[in-house]
């Protein structure tokens, strides 16, 4: 894959580890933000890993997931007190990782603030992995939606989902909390290899790009 190629990617809440891989392989991304929302699908979902097994933690929202309007008009459901559990998910999950501490103040803080629309708090989210990886390409958004990119273009949208996340290749690998109860769990939530490798997560995505 030549590095000068364009990729066409939605945003996600805490994107899977393969989604942020895809950050790190091409020279420019442009993320989707004309689409309609597309339900059962990681922009309002993503899994960790905790001692029994997978948890999924999705973001409620208003009016349903089978909504019908283009995503950035998409309002979350605050109604529900999900940031407590999320929150609390994170914790019983990655408490005694190796590198809580050191994500834990932007998280608790991300986690007291109450958004209004799923795309800018996706976005908040993006922002801030590119400040603490950072993230090496050039990230901008389309001008347009478009069902269908030409060859030059590389169009990932919806190509990692909570029901087929972990078919296919196996992904990035790095020594994880529950590892030896549970076996290792591939693509979860960056949240996942953040906890455990750190600051050290740009240089395992890079090296793996690389082979």
């Amino acid at each position: 894959m030549s590095g000068n190629e364009i990729l066409v990617i939605e945003n996600q809440y805490f994107g899977c580890v393969d989604w942020i891989n895809d950050l790190f392989r091409f020279t420019h991304v442009e993320i989707e933000q004309y689409e309609y929302y597309q339900k059962l699908s990681f922009r309002n979902r993503c899994v960790l890993a905790g001692a029994n097994g997978l948890i999924h933690l999705s973001v409620p929202l208003q009016n349903g997931r089978n909504q019908k309007k283009p995503l950035k008009e998409v309002l979350i459901n605050n109604r529900e007190d999900w940031q407590k559990i999320h929150w609390r998910t994170i914790f019983s999950c990655y408490g005694k990782s190796p590198f809580f501490e050191y994500y834990q103040p932007w998280l608790a803080a991300f986690y007291q603030k109450n958004f209004y629309y799923l795309w800018d708090m996706n976005l908040s989210i993006l922002e801030w992995l590119q400040k603490v990886l950072p993230i090496p390409s050039a990230i901008g958004f389309t001008d347009i939606y478009k069902k269908d990119y030409a060859n030059e273009v590389a169009d990932h949208r919806n190509k990692w989902l909570p029901k087929n996340f972990q078919e296919g290749k196996k992904s990035i690998q790095y020594q994880q909390v529950f590892e030896g109860k549970i076996g290792f769990q591939t693509n979860l939530s960056v949240l996942d290899l953040l906890m455990c490798e750190g600051p050290n997560t740009k240089t395992v995505l890079t090296g793996i790009n690389k082979l």
